[in-house]
């Protein structure tokens, strides 16, 4: 087979939520350059229209269906609109999530339900949902988006890191539970990269000059550093592939 078909994507249908900027617009431009259509989420429909019309420039479709991922009837809603719109999902990219970060013994029961309900269970609904789908197709990839602070402590990530590291067991449990249904799940965890979520941390220059001092690469990540990744694991190159958690970080957990 040849190298390109590995990575071809044309005419393939992918859902990716949190789509209206940052790693989740980054991502939805990335695979419809491969060839996907795709469908928009996130909890505003407004927000979405930069990143449809980027897509849209490819020669591809883009669809925005607004809704929050934490409403399971909502969930439904949107995947089912979804396949009335494609007749079929080949990817989701459950990108959706939010921070809320201070010290654990500072942290209001309000925000750890918010960071748990959209981070956690936004993504088990959305991959639910699709699944059912993809199932019936016997074809499919989920791909989740956890965190390097799901695999090591950071300060105050106490919910964000909670809900990331349970995706990383989400994603291993989903794996063994789907692969015979020929879907492939597998979970990205980023670490530092340029958003409108880290956009005050990185300018701290103090704080970045100390954190970069720690990564072997010496920089941060910008969100177009996730598209050969997202591709390929939405791809058939990564058809032998489950359960993982890639890490991509400039090599910032090694130390």
């Amino acid at each position: 087979m040849a190298a390109d078909s590995l990575f071809d994507l044309t005419d393939k249908v992918a859902l990716v939520t949190g789509a209206s900027r940052g790693l989740g617009k980054a991502m939805a431009v990335a695979l419809a350059q491969a060839g996907c259509h795709l469908a928009l989420n996130a909890r505003s429909a407004d927000s979405l229209k930069e990143t449809a019309a980027e897509i849209q420039r490819f020669g591809r479709k883009a669809v925005v269906i607004a809704g929050d991922v934490t409403d399971e009837a909502k969930v439904k809603e949107i995947v089912e609109a979804v396949h009335k719109e494609f007749g079929r999902i080949d990817v989701l990219v459950n990108n959706a999530g939010v921070w809320e970060g201070t010290f654990f013994f500072r942290l209001p029961k309000a925000d750890w339900d918010k960071v748990l309900s959209v981070n956690l269970t936004g993504t088990f609904l959305m991959a639910k949902a699709v699944t059912r789908i993809m199932m019936k197709q016997r074809s499919g990839k989920i791909i989740q988006m956890s965190s390097v602070q799901g695999i090591r402590g950071g300060p105050e990530a106490f919910a964000y890191g909670a809900a990331k590291a349970g995706i990383i067991q989400m994603t291993q449990v989903m794996a063994i539970e789907l692969g015979p249904f020929g879907i492939q799940v597998n979970s990205i965890a980023p670490g530092l990269f340029y958003t409108d979520m880290t956009k005050e941390y990185i300018a701290d220059d103090a704080a970045l000059k100390a954190y970069l001092a720690r990564v072997p690469s010496r920089r941060y990540g910008q969100p177009e550093d996730l598209a050969g990744l997202v591709v390929f694991l939405a791809a058939k190159a990564s058809d032998h592939i489950t359960g993982q958690t890639i890490v991509i970080d400039g090599g910032q957990s090694l130390l």
